[in-house]
Formats: structure tokens, sequence, C-alpha cells
């Protein structure tokens, strides 16, 4: 049976291809960017806020917070930190039990800290999420605001909120919008002809040349400056708000489990950074794709967050590079080109986001995937989550996933493409399970690595490629330690049918070639008459 599932998934609703091709053309950045824009400057000053957002959880090297700080100096004023807590949000973005406890963490951490400054960091809830905005406007009126501070979110969501306080306060706070995640403007890197830049060679190109050009693009700005003293808040706690109910961990075991994992903090990031830097970063371009070796930086959990800075990363990369920020390959070392190379396609991401928003809303980047008629296969569907699909590659990466809420990049690749290729179930409900588990998910990148594309990719060769004597495998599927050679890749198809029934593995549930081919026939006959 062939069917759209948006009824029993709410997560696969979105709005029609004609509605996003709209959005593209006038974006909720752009539009946000105008208003700005046409803001009257305030001379008048009272209390200055920084509103930390999701994405920005660091005082360290901080631009909408240092320059908050800067102006509460200048003018001897006190400077009012504040993240704006609602339950909800964490469930409309399926925020991950371990993401949502890494953020409440770093909070509290983040309090402490400031609290030595005599900054306080409060908290207002929003019931719900269209509570937000009130909430956020509501505290600023309360407390006498004439100045708010904020880096820039570049989702549809939250441009669009954005955008809604920026009318609701009208002209009696100056609202700021910095650019922080990112070394380079999203939206800056441009084609010959004017446009953005969409392909990554000719964008990593340009990026390197930029931050060889103009090295001050990595330079860190300080934290804040103390508070004379603390001030007196109206409408917010100093409570840490706790992890939502329902993203609680499942057992206080998987809790302590991947907090060891992922420790919560600027100092545990910078910690851990330091580490791949001066420890591992030189065999990373030969072993960056072997997920046995587990030589990545993870990173990721920290760059999604706001943890530590992209800015901060390179910086110190800088330094080991002999002071240089030429990060081509003729610049600097294979290892540390390859991996500022990954940190450029999160760049690119951002870019993508920005030019092309409708990548926010459910919707495939190439909208004729939206006419792809995807299957109903719950029994695949749970095997795919469980890790029992039949296909070691892909099952291991789904295991290390269930059990570490991180998963190698080359694993991402290869189960992604399981799911919508293979299977031809509906990318979105993988997406959508990333999210819900994933430490570092985020959102740019988490589109861009699911956009569904005529690349069907081999687990099985790409095991032999890429953990070419099978430890990984063995590692994450118990039932294939035992297996010797090059059966631990296929074992239904490369054991005897009696010496692969003792393993207690499942047999593969679909057949790879038959259903590549499926997926090929599939896509070209749904999306060829197909008009977004």
């Amino acid at each position: 049976m062939v069917k759209h599932e948006a009824e029993e998934h709410p997560e696969l609703q979105h709005p029609s291809t004609k509605r996003a091709k709209q959005i593209d053309a006038d974006t909720p950045f752009n539009e946000l960017l105008r208003h700005l824009d046409s803001q009257d400057s305030i001379d008048h000053v009272e209390n200055v806020i920084h509103w930390f957002r999701s994405k920005d959880l660091r005082i360290h090297d901080n631009k909408a917070l240092h320059n908050a700080s800067l102006l509460a100096k200048q003018k001897s004023k006190p400077l009012v930190c504040v993240y704006v807590y609602c339950a909800e949000e964490f469930q409309w973005h399926g925020t991950s039990p371990a993401r949502s406890d890494l953020i409440l963490q770093t909070l509290g951490l983040m309090q402490a800290e400031l609290k030595e400054l005599h900054i306080p960091l409060v908290f207002a809830t929003a019931e719900g999420r269209k509570e937000i905005v009130p909430t956020i406007v509501n505290f600023l009126k309360e407390n006498d605001a004439s100045h708010v501070f904020a880096n820039f979110e570049y989702e549809v969501d939250e441009l669009r909120r954005d955008i809604r306080v920026f009318k609701d306060i009208g002209n009696s706070v100056q609202f700021s919008l910095y650019h922080d995640q990112t070394v380079v403007v999203p939206g800056e890197v441009k084609t010959g002809s004017g446009g953005p830049m969409k392909v990554f060679s000719p964008y990593h190109r340009i990026w390197l040349g930029l931050v060889k050009e103009s090295p001050e693009l990595l330079d860190t700005v300080p934290g804040p400056e103390r508070n004379a003293s603390m001030p007196d808040l109206k409408g917010a706690s100093h409570d840490v708000p706790p992890v939502p109910e329902n993203k609680q961990f499942d057992s206080d075991e998987t809790k302590k489990r991947i907090r060891k994992l992922w420790p919560a903090g600027h100092a545990a990031g910078i910690d851990r950074l330091n580490h791949f830097i001066h420890k591992q970063i030189e065999n990373y371009a030969k072993t960056r794709s072997d997920p046995s070796k587990d030589s990545s930086s993870r990173m990721s959990a920290y760059f999604s967050s706001g943890t530590v800075s992209v800015r901060e990363a390179l910086s110190a990369l800088r330094s080991y590079n002999s002071n240089s920020a030429d990060f081509s390959e003729k610049g600097a070392s294979p290892g540390v080109y390859s991996w500022v190379r990954e940190i450029v396609f999160r760049e690119l991401y951002r870019q993508m986001m920005v030019v092309i928003p409708h990548n926010s809303m459910n919707l495939p980047q190439n909208l004729k995937f939206d006419f792809v008629q995807w299957e109903d296969d719950e029994d695949g569907w749970k095997k795919w989550y469980e890790g029992k699909t039949g296909v070691p590659f892909v099952d291991a990466g789904m295991r290390q996933l269930n059990h570490e809420a991180y998963m190698h990049n080359r694993l991402r690749m290869n189960v992604s493409s399981y799911l919508y290729c293979n299977l031809l179930i509906n990318y979105r409900r993988g997406e959508r399970y990333f999210a819900e588990t994933l430490v570092d998910w985020d959102l740019c990148n988490n589109t861009q690595g699911w956009e569904p594309s005529y690349t069907v990719f081999n687990p099985v060769s790409q095991a032999e490629k890429n953990d070419p004597h099978g430890d990984y495998i063995r590692r994450w599927v118990p039932e294939l330690r035992g297996v010797e050679g090059k059966a631990v890749f296929s074992p239904h198809d490369r054991l005897p049918k009696a010496e692969f029934e003792k393993l207690g593995y499942p047999r593969p549930h679909v057949d790879w070639k038959e259903t590549k081919q499926r997926c090929m026939e599939r896509f070209k006959s749904d999306m060829r008459d197909a008009e977004p």
C-alpha cells in the first residue's frame, strides 16, 4: 500500500510547494532585515537585555552578549540576561532528551558563571509556543528595557518569531541582532552573477579565500563585564527550568551514560576541542571516514548548542596552524584542511537556510521530491530505528545512535539512504527520528543531511571501504562478533544457511538490488511530470 502519512505523523505536514516558492521569493530573513534597518536609534538607555536562545549558550565570544555589555558599561546601566523557556517548543522541534538535558545543564552553568559578575540570568516561561512572543515582550516592558540584544537564528519559525517581537515592541525598545553562528555571514558568498552560492566546491574555495584575506573574521570577543550590583527583576524566575516531562531520559543509567559522553558547558567543550587539535587532528584526514577509529572531534553538540563558537574553534586552529588563517591544502596539514572543510559545510548549510527557507518547513530543497509516493512499511520502519534491518552497517549505525545519541557521519549518510531509497519510507520520518535522538541535532545540518537524491548508498560496499576490518560492525552488532572475514559485511549472503541461522541476527528486510531499482523507477515516474 502506498500513501502519504501526514495524518498519522504530524511532523510530515507542510505547506504546498506553491506556497514554498512564494516564501523563497520574499524570505523571512530579508523581511526581518528590513524591519531592523527601519528602526530609529534609541539614545536613552535603561536596562539592557541579552536574550539567549538555544544556539548561543555561552558567555565567551558571544557577539550579541558582548555588544549588550558594551552598551550597559558605557551608560552605567545593568545588563540582564534572559532565556525564554517553553516546554511545547522542545516538543514541536522534536528536541531529543540528550539535547534537552544538555541545553538546560548548560544554562545552569552559565547562570552560575554570570552570577559571579552580578549579571542575572533569569527564565521567563511561556506556557505554549504562541506565548513565546508575548512572554519576551512583557518581560522587556515589565523590566524597563530600552535595548534588547540577541543573535540571529536562521530557521523560518525563529525568523518569524523575531519579526513579531519587533512589531510588538514598537518604538519603545531597540532590537539588535547579530550574526554569531558562522564566520562568514549567510548569504554573503556570491556566484559570479551576484546570486547566493549554493554549490559546495566553489563556496568552499571562496570561503577559504575570504578567511585567508581577512583573518580577523576568526577573532573572538571577550565575555561581559561585571555589573555594579545585581538588579531586581520582574516576570521571571531564577530557577533553572526542568527538562520537560516528555523529554526525560528513559532511565538513570541512560542519563549517566549520555552525560558522561557529552558533558555540559563551555569548559568541557574547550577541553574536547584542545584534545582534538593537539592529539587527533593530524590523523583526521586518513581516518575520518572509518567509524571504527572514532577520530572525529565530537564537537558537533557544542557547536549546535552554541556552547563553543566556531570562531573559538578556528581561532585555536589558527594558532595551531603557525598563526595562519590559510586553511587551504597548501596552507595547512591534511588533517587541518579536512576538518575545516567539514566546518565549511556547516557554514554553507546556514547560507542555504537563509536563501531557501522552505528547507526548514518539512519540504525538500528539490520540491519535485514532494511528489514521491512513499511506502507504508511499518515493519521496515521499526527494524530501521531498532537497528534490525539485517544490513550490518545500517544496523550498527542505528544502534550507535540509540546508545550514544550520536552517529558517525559516514553512517548518517548510509542509514538515511537505506530508509528512503531501499525501504521507500518518507525521508521526513527519518529526519524527525534523528531530531528526537541526536544530542547534536541542528535543523540546518539535519535538513541538508536528509535531502533526498538519486544517490543510493550500497551499505555492503560502503562498509568494506570504510570499516575494512569490520571492527565498527562487530562493536555495535554483538551477534556478529564471532563472524570472521568479509562475511561480517553481509552474513546472510556470505555464510552457509545453517551457520547464519545460529547467529540470531535477522535476515535482510529487503533485497538491496531490487529495492534500488524500485526506488529509481518510483522517483522517475513520480517526478517526471511534477510541477512544484
